[in-house]
């Protein structure tokens, strides 16, 4: 059976890899969080591109399956500059994924603040022809203390920006696919609930993407010229509410279900008290960042200049659900 982070592949049909490419094909991509749902994502769509692909993990053991699919591995730290300045040597681009989500605030400071800074130097000192950062969909000046977690995502923008590198920047909304993100605990829910529960009114609009998508993007993003310099929006073709969400999920599952709407200020009494459970869907910070505003990007610019498709949202939960059933 092939496993589901190597579904990205079919994607990669749609990319104009020669028109695209700058660089040298044999040139080294150095991705951190390779490890993580996108990055297993991205690690096999390189491989499969042939692309030298090294990936930066914390510990050998992390990365076996990622040597296994041919990707060179380095040991390291984003809190460990000169673990950062050995991974970029010799490296032709960088694809920087490594976020936390739950933390105290010092955590974020020290892995993403001052780890992405670390990391821009080293890949400065190396000559890194171009970094691509992913970043947070509805991060502005407005939102950037909003929690620890945009602050730090604004900082690193900022920094790459002020650094010289030829640089692209995505902002990405919530990312579906098999095996890992937001979706498999909506579908879990969903299937095995007889009530859904819906934070607020569930009237705040999301525009989910395909992590295929997503994949497709940043590879496109690491040699196409008309991207350089530039921050997008990457979300896909449909704005729904949470209401229509999980409508969708239960028909797609070919369930009936009532939906209990949970107000934003007893979440948040909860997650204060689950937030360090692993299997607890939203931080106090996520909860914020839900609140705040509606999870929607403008992405007729990233349409625009990237010409790639974007898989409908109904096409996301069945590919996420699989021929086999759940996840």
């Amino acid at each position: 059976m092939r496993r589901a982070y190597d579904l990205s592949c079919d994607r990669l049909q749609s990319l104009d890899l020669d028109a695209a490419r700058r660089g040298d094909e044999n040139a080294m991509i150095l991705v951190t969080g390779a490890s993580g749902f996108i990055g297993r994502h991205l690690v096999a769509s390189l491989r499969m591109l042939e692309r030298p692909t090294r990936c930066l993990v914390r510990s050998r053991s992390r990365g076996r399956r990622l040597e296994a699919q041919g990707c060179s591995i380095t040991q390291g730290d984003m809190t460990d500059p000169a673990s950062l300045r050995s991974a970029c040597a010799g490296v032709d681009g960088v694809v920087h994924l490594v976020a936390i989500i739950r933390g105290r605030a010092n955590d974020y400071e020290q892995v993403m603040t001052s780890g992405t800074r670390a990391l821009i130097e080293a890949a400065s000192e190396a000559r890194v022809r171009r970094f691509v950062l992913v970043s947070a969909l509805g991060l502005s000046e407005n939102t950037s203390e909003l929690t620890p977690y945009f602050r730090a995502k604004w900082d690193e923008e900022h920094a790459l920006k002020a650094s010289g590198l030829e640089h692209v920047i995505f902002r990405p909304s919530f990312v579906f696919g098999r095996g890992g993100g937001a979706l498999p605990t909506f579908l879990r829910l969903v299937r095995y609930s007889p009530i859904t529960p819906v934070l607020g009114p569930g009237t705040q609009l999301i525009q989910p993407i395909s992590v295929e998508d997503v994949v497709a993007h940043l590879i496109k993003g690491l040699d196409l010229e008309t991207a350089r310099d530039r921050t997008f929006d990457l979300a896909g073709p449909d704005r729904v509410s949470w209401n229509e969400l999980y409508a969708l999920i239960a028909s797609v599952l070919g369930k009936r279900r009532l939906r209990v709407h949970i107000p934003f200020s007893l979440a948040r009494a909860q997650a204060t008290v689950f937030d360090r459970l692993p299997g607890f869907p939203f931080t106090r910070d996520q909860l914020k960042m839900l609140a705040a505003d509606d999870s929607v990007g403008e992405i007729d610019a990233t349409r625009n200049v990237f010409q790639l498709p974007l898989t409908l949202l109904e096409e996301q939960i069945r590919n996420a659900v699989g021929r086999v059933g759940l996840p």
